[in-house]
């Protein structure tokens, strides 16, 4: 696993790492983020990065800023530089938004002159695969006294390196997090002796009808704003951290909308999760909420249902904005007619069929549903996330559906679109990603939900029951 930090111990081997196309393409800082070792591009990557410079998709933009990366580096570079290797600069921050202590003191290479690549007969075939294996075969001949290792995302030239001999290592300085497993859920449940350890100093009092409790204790530490507390015994506590200062919080009883009658558009919450994803979703002073879960936990329903109230109720939103990523589950059915939201509702079955949901609750039967439905087409905007650059919302509940099939930059530049009073919520399943080169511990949704942690206008949570029907938590568990 390639690390972003590596330290050096005196005496130790150098390291030399050998960059796969895939990987800039992936990355465009790449060549930053190996600090004090030396790097290797081949000629062959250089070539095919030339050959995916062209059009406007995401891959496309990573090569032309690595393009511009690697022309920074030689503007004033001469041929005797370029063979000893170019100084690498440090890379301004870490993943984990930590700015570096040190500077960067490895080189960058490239490949200045043919090496004979001494790829065994048993391979067979060109390509560019085995050009960068063999380039990468001649630096261990030309270098024994080095650790020489091929770093790519393509898991079957990783296996071929493996192979003929070559040490080979993904790359993952894009983590975010080392585990999927250590994902902040937004909830904590708290011991059952909790008040017991924390009941010296609580102070508690009542304000526009909700129940405040000041506690200070050894626990507040380890809690994050607007996170979700609860207490299963007894009668329950629910709560929502609003305030830490140092190891003091403030902490605010929950409302409790599984009662029917604290529905929200004819929807209540069915478990504590769903209640606390209601009350971030429903908060005027969270502005960012994500919303992790497998399918049937109820995630576009209870977003769709707190939109609606809060749009054609309470008037605080001009409108609804839905949007998603457009990758099919099977083969593409190419090419759509008609207009931007034309085009886009094959993609938003989820929002028909919760919608469906919701509009027959409402009462008037067919007549009354049909003018309901008419409505809620007026206030609900089908967009593409193609033609978001550059757009400024004002006022808008704007979802974000499958959101786990963004990367780290595409959410960044979806979530700057937000203006003054516009709500944005992500929805998504990481173990439920179709974008290449994407897994649960670098995608756009996981970036977001920890950087966004310790914000104060933020909120997350982790929903884990399912609620569509037996059949679907069956198929879930057992499939």
């Amino acid at each position: 696993m390639v690390k972003a930090k590596r330290s050096v111990k005196a005496g130790s081997q150098r390291r030399l790492f050998v960059l796969d196309t895939n990987v800039l393409m992936h990355d465009p800082t790449a060549i930053f983020r190996f600090d004090e070792h030396d790097i290797f591009i081949p000629m062959i990557v250089l070539e095919e990065l030339d050959a995916g410079k062209k059009g406007v998709s995401e891959a496309a933009r990573n090569v032309r800023q690595v393009s511009r990366f690697l022309d920074e580096l030689m503007v004033s570079a001469s041929k005797e530089d370029i063979d000893n290797g170019l100084p690498l600069p440090a890379s301004a921050r870490n993943m984990n938004g930590t700015k570096r202590q040190k500077p960067s003191t490895g080189r960058l290479y490239f490949q200045t002159r043919i090496l004979s690549s001494g790829l065994p007969v048993s391979l067979p075939g060109g390509g560019a695969d085995n050009a960068i294996l063999g380039q990468t075969l001649a630096l261990q001949k030309q270098h024994p006294d080095a650790s020489i290792t091929l770093v790519s995302k393509d898991i079957n030239l990783r296996i071929k390196a493996s192979i003929v001999g070559v040490h080979t290592e993904d790359y993952y300085s894009d983590k975010t997090i080392e585990d999927a497993d250590l994902l902040y859920t937004g909830l904590q449940e708290l011991p059952s002796d909790f008040w017991e350890r924390h009941a010296k100093g609580i102070h508690s009092w009542q304000e526009h009808s909700h129940t405040f409790y000041r506690i200070k204790g050894p626990m507040v530490r380890d809690w994050h704003v607007n996170q979700f507390l609860y207490q299963p015994e007894g009668n329950g506590f629910d709560a929502i951290v609003r305030q830490i200062d140092d190891s003091t919080a403030v902490l605010q009883v929950a409302n409790d909308y599984r009662n029917e009658r604290h529905n929200v558009w004819g929807i209540s919450a069915r478990n504590r999760e769903q209640n606390f994803a209601l009350n971030m979703l429903l908060d005027p002073e969270i502005d960012f909420v994500s919303i992790l879960g497998p399918a049937g936990t109820g995630k576009t329903l209870l977003t769709l249902a707190a939109g609606l109230a809060q749009t054609l109720d309470n008037n605080r939103f001009s409108e609804i904005i839905m949007t998603r990523v457009t990758i099919p589950l099977g083969e593409d059915i190419g090419f759509l007619p008609g207009t931007e939201e034309e085009k886009m509702e094959p993609w938003m079955g989820a929002l028909m069929d919760n919608l469906e949901v919701l509009t027959h609750s409402q009462e008037g039967g067919s007549w009354g549903r049909a003018a309901t439905n008419d409505l809620l087409r007026n206030r609900i905007k089908i967009r593409s996330m193609n033609f978001m650059r550059g757009r400024t919302f004002l006022n808008r509940f704007l979802i974000v559906d499958e959101a786990q099939n963004l990367t780290p930059k595409q959410m960044k530049a979806l979530i700057t679109r937000a203006g003054p009073g516009t709500k944005l919520v992500c929805l998504g399943n990481i173990a439920q990603i179709d974008t290449p080169y994407l897994s649960e511990t670098t995608c756009g949704l996981t970036y977001v939900v920890t950087r966004f942690r310790d914000w104060a206008h933020s909120g997350h949570i982790t929903l884990k029951r399912g609620e569509r029907s037996r059949l679907a938590d069956f198929a879930s568990e057992h499939l």
